[in-house]
């Protein structure tokens, strides 16, 4: 039987076949949208839209550059199968396997080239958004205004320090040092969420958990930025920690005196009420110097070098 011949090949495919299974199904897995733990609505920054756009972009790029071999071999082993069961071998017919494959080489060659230069456009399009949204910024928090944010500092050289802070906020109050801990809601039978954390001295008691860790890590952030805000502007400068756990409601949060335990949503309205102790202007100025200069040589290292 003649169609036999181009039936049983198709057995070769098989692996292949499924390869691109998984990969799509990865592909399909990668969701770049982020949701407010607060209101579940989609977070926006500066340049969200290309973002986005980014993250499409990216998406095809793994796509072409993991169905590409794929696809092209193709042809290839439908061909190496076909020599096996036919009985007499035609080169005309091989021939066009090759040519097949040979074009679609080409095909998602130029589909990975296209894919890069859009990627390189975007990250343009991004870092010109990104610059004019800080700018953008000091409409709201000016240069004299008291308020001040500094994100992701960097603190390596600091005896007893860690890796990086995720906030640091400069009231004229204080200076806080803010941590962020995601955990997941507990999910009961009955599909109702437990996101109630019960605070203690030493320890967060989470439903079905108990964690010491993030009240031990925001403690040391809290003693490693002081050091160091010490150390800079030679003079004593009140730290106060705060953890933040997005999405939780937060009971007996007076459990510990030296931080200040919070859910998150209210956290602009609660860092002015905090006193942390004496901050005079000068030092106020003091600790923002020091703060952009860190930030400032931060970023400067992490700039790759041409």
């Amino acid at each position: 039987m003649a169609w036999l011949e181009y039936l049983l090949p198709l057995i070769f495919l098989f692996p292949l076949a499924a390869t691109a299974v998984i990969v799509v199904a990865l592909r399909n897995l990668h969701d770049a949208r982020v949701s407010s733990p607060f209101d579940a609505h989609r977070l926006r920054e500066p340049g969200q839209s290309l973002r986005d756009r980014l993250d499409r972009a990216f998406a095809s790029l793994f796509l072409n550059g993991a169905l590409g071999p794929i696809i092209t071999l193709a042809p290839l082993v439908y061909g190496m199968g076909r020599m096996l069961f036919a009985s007499q071998q035609n080169w005309l017919e091989w021939g066009l396997y090759g040519a097949l494959s040979t074009l679609l080489v080409l095909v998602f060659c130029f589909r990975l080239i296209r894919d890069f230069q859009r990627i390189r456009r975007l990250k343009l399009g991004l870092a010109c958004e990104l610059a004019v949204g800080q700018e953008l910024s000091r409409l709201i928090r000016p240069e004299a205004h008291p308020y001040y944010v500094f994100h992701d500092v960097v603190f390596h050289d600091v005896p007893g320090g860690g890796d990086t802070l995720d906030h640091v906020a400069v009231t004229p109050h204080g200076v806080f040092a803010i941590e962020t801990r995601a955990r997941t809601p507990a999910v009961l039978p009955s599909g109702e969420e437990r996101n109630v954390v019960v605070v203690e001295s030493e320890r967060l008691r989470f439903p079905g958990w108990k964690e010491r860790r993030p009240l031990r890590e925001t403690r040391r952030a809290v003693r490693w930025l002081a050091t160091w805000l010490e150390r800079e502007t030679g003079r004593k400068v009140p730290v106060q920690g705060v953890l933040v756990l997005p999405g939780w409601h937060i009971q007996d949060s007076a459990a510990v005196s030296d931080l200040l335990v919070v859910s998150g949503d209210t956290l602009a309205d609660q860092l002015p009420l905090q006193h942390p102790g004496e901050f005079d202007p000068a030092t106020h100025d003091a600790v923002i110097r020091a703060l952009r200069q860190r930030v400032a040589a931060a970023a400067l290292n992490r700039t790759p070098r041409s």
